[in-house]
């Protein structure tokens, strides 16, 4: 296994909380309190959502990405939302967010969840990884957004 492999599940590793809500603050600009809060709720483990996830390289997280009931969007019933995908730059292209997406998807079915969606402005990324453009919708700034979904189990 390489170091790049170890892919975290917060929910079992509460351990991670406060450097994971760190990290995903600094790359997409939310308040640290809202990170730990839905972590927190992860670490309960009352509901299957939300679940967030870390890839570490020793005590550095390199990438992460999270589930979540609604990310920003208007579109309620198309749930739940992969999120915060991020990989560090000089970590992209090396097959990471490939095999965290896969590794959320059979977590996600083995929590009887069946169709994951996430919401992006790319156009090709994560085609490459099975998932198929579903249709677009309003982000909660008003901007129209394209939304994929994927089958998890």
């Amino acid at each position: 296994m390489e170091a790049y492999d170890n892919i975290i599940s917060l929910g079992v590793h509460p351990e991670w909380r406060i450097p994971a809500a760190r990290w995903f603050h600094e790359k997409w600009e939310i308040p640290v309190e809202e990170y730990l809060q839905s972590i927190d709720e992860s670490i309960r483990g009352i509901a299957p959502v939300p679940q967030w996830y870390v890839v570490t390289e020793g005590e550095r997280i390199i990438a992460g990405a999270g589930v979540i009931e609604n990310d920003f969007h208007d579109r309620k019933d198309l749930t739940p939302n992969v999120c915060a995908l991020y990989v560090e730059p000089e970590r992209r292209c090396q097959g990471i967010a490939g095999r965290l997406l896969a590794h959320i998807c059979q977590e996600m079915a083995g929590k009887g969840i069946g169709t994951l969606y996430l919401i992006t402005d790319h156009t090709s990324f994560y085609e490459r990884y099975g998932w198929e453009f579903l249709c677009t919708v309003q982000s909660d700034d008003g901007e129209t957004i394209r939304m994929y979904q994927k089958n998890s189990l």
